[in-house]
């Protein structure tokens, strides 16, 4: 398996990391990719991944709930990293309108050009959509090509969302232990969708799983999220496990 979004690199994890990687590989997952979320992230996160080289792979951006007035200057500083080494991806990236409004306009002129950026480097986006599908979609459908490719991060969205994603070529709707949850709508969703069009998430430390819901999450923890969509698509486990590494490894060309 492939732990496509975790932020392992979080204090939340200061005192287990190592333990929490062993045991992710003890299950089975091969890979954890590290979004990135803001200037303070992003030290912790290479360290990481200089710690575990091809284990851990970071991406680069700033995540919606960072930017305020002050968004260039943060923007600036995504543009020097991007242009300094490789990275997998440009993320995590997008808009969320949950919390404030605020700086509704300046997310969207900053996921834009991250998006931008993305296209240049040919490296998908990992998008974060939070009360901002339309606004989202708006964005994306301004710079959609064959050159832009990405996942939707955390979709918790319905079918006509879904569909809508799935109509982009290159595009990818990441699921975490949200499928789980007791009542959620998303184990209906992802009923009618392709399993090549799906990869695995944790989003740790957040949204783990049940049995494990309300505490932290963790990477080895993806075996459920797997386990429901198995069950969903009424496949085996195995199946799942391997088609969703496939479409990750596809995605981020790992």
């Amino acid at each position: 398996m492939i732990d496509t979004h975790s932020h392992i690199y979080l204090s939340e994890f200061d005192e287990d990391r190592d333990a929490v990687i062993e045991r992710a590989q003890r299950i089975g997952v091969e890979k954890i990719l590290l979004p990135n979320v803001d200037g303070e992230t992003i030290a912790p996160m290479h360290q990481l991944e200089r710690k575990f080289t091809g284990f851990c792979h970071s991406m680069m951006g700033i995540h919606p709930t960072s930017i305020t007035a002050d968004y260039e200057s943060k923007l600036q500083e995504v543009k020097k990293h991007l242009d300094s080494r490789g990275y997998i991806a440009v993320g995590e990236i997008g808009i969320d309108l949950y919390w404030d409004k605020t700086f509704r306009n300046e997310q969207m002129e900053a996921f834009e050009r991250q998006i931008i950026w993305a296209k240049e480097k040919k490296i998908p986006i990992v998008i974060h959509s939070r009360d901002a599908f339309a606004e989202v979609f708006e964005v994306v459908e301004k710079q959609l090509d064959d050159n832009l490719s990405g996942v939707f991060h955390s979709f918790t969205g319905g079918i006509e969302e879904a569909e809508r994603v799935l109509a982009y070529k290159n595009f990818m709707l990441g699921i975490n232990g949200v499928v789980t949850f007791k009542n959620t709508h998303l184990r209906e969703v992802i009923k009618s969708l392709p399993l090549n069009k799906l990869v695995l998430e944790t989003d740790a430390p957040y949204l783990a799983p049940v049995p494990k819901r309300g505490r932290r999450n963790e990477p080895a923890y993806i075996e459920r999220v797997a386990e429901t969509i198995a069950r969903v698509h009424s496949v085996s486990i195995d199946v799942v496990k391997e088609q969703t590494s496939e479409n990750a490894k596809a995605l981020f060309a790992l």
